[in-house]
């Protein structure tokens, strides 16, 4: 018995060259390379370069994800760009993204879902293409939070990096169950009562401008690993699978703290955890791509691996993706 699922083709990723370390912000800001290491797992973030925007970044991991495939934008009718830090307020960024790769054809579109937006991305790509409606996806991720970032805020500036990461998708008939091949199950939830504790002070309706960032870290944290545990279990539910079947765990890389509790909590062995978050920083949307560009690239997630991705971000949103790579 097949079934249609939405198979991983090729991965990519773009940071920007500009890195910021810790011990650069403890001149600026009152902190220091000890607290932000002992507190978060972060030693340095990349940040964008004036004058580089969102869909600069993106066009690059795209660019990089389609090479990877084997494939060019002619074979690509959807793209998805998840991002909370657009080019502009519309047209969406993906459009812009679309434009350079030379597509005049399928459709192109943000999608807003804050650090969740990834997976919230590849959590819509893999209906359309579940539906029949589209063959292949490019799920983009991308961000330059270095832009609503209050520079003076220890609290927010020391988390956040620019980058973005990429994935191809296409349709393709596998053997039904978990051992074919594409994303198996995905699980999302958001909780508009959160949003005090994660949002930005601006925006077109609101005020006029763009804001910045604010965030009450200790509610932040408390929530996380709680969250992020309960999609993770609806996945393991609908697929009968447990943390023991993992070959991968590629979480949101937003705190070493949080990512080794949730990994603790469900009993996924420290050496499956994919962590990036030391050299990158919280990315928001792209965190999950770059992290899955890392470890295919250095031969870790391999054809036939099953990998966890989950995920939560401001509003709040939270979700998970389980893929059979």
């Amino acid at each position: 018995m097949v079934t249609l699922r939405s198979v991983v083709l090729g991965v990519g990723s773009y940071l920007p060259e500009r890195i910021l370390t810790n011990a650069e912000l403890s001149q600026t800001v009152d902190t220091s390379d000890e607290w932000i290491v002992q507190r978060t797992g972060i030693r340095e973030r990349h940040i964008a370069a004036d004058g580089e925007t969102t869909s600069d970044l993106g066009l690059k991991a795209a660019e990089a994800a389609l090479a990877h495939a084997g494939i060019t934008a002619a074979d690509i009718d959807l793209i998805l760009l998840a991002t909370s830090t657009p080019d502009r307020t519309f047209p969406a960024s993906a459009t812009a993204i679309q434009a350079r790769l030379g597509m005049t054809h399928g459709a192109a579109f943000d999608l807003q879902a804050v650090c969740s937006g990834f997976v919230f991305a590849v959590a819509t790509a893999d209906k359309f293409l579940r539906s029949g409606s589209h063959k292949r996806a490019l799920v983009i991720g991308a961000e330059t939070f270095s832009r609503i970032l209050d520079w003076q805020d220890r609290g927010t500036c020391v988390l956040f990096g620019d980058g973005a990461g990429a994935i191809v998708l296409e349709a393709q008939e596998q053997p039904a169950g978990i051992t074919g091949r594409g994303v198996l199950t995905t699980h999302l939830r958001s909780d508009g009562r959160h949003t005090p504790k994660l949002y930005v002070d601006g925006g077109p309706s609101l005020t006029g401008t763009v804001g910045h960032l604010r965030m009450e870290g200790r509610e932040v944290f408390k929530h996380a690993v709680g969250m992020i545990t309960d999609v993770m279990n609806d996945a393991y539910a609908a697929t009968g699978t447990t943390s023991a079947d993992l070959d991968w765990f590629v979480p949101h890389q937003a705190n070493k703290r949080i990512i080794d509790s949730s990994a603790e909590k469900l009993k996924i062995a420290p050496e499956k955890v994919v962590m990036t978050v030391d050299r990158h920083g919280n990315t928001s949307a792209a965190s999950i791509p770059l992290a899955l560009d890392v470890a295919v690239k250095d031969g870790r997630i391999r054809k036939g691996h099953l990998v966890m991705l989950e995920a939560m971000g401001g509003g709040f949103t939270w979700g998970s993706a389980l893929i059979r790579w």
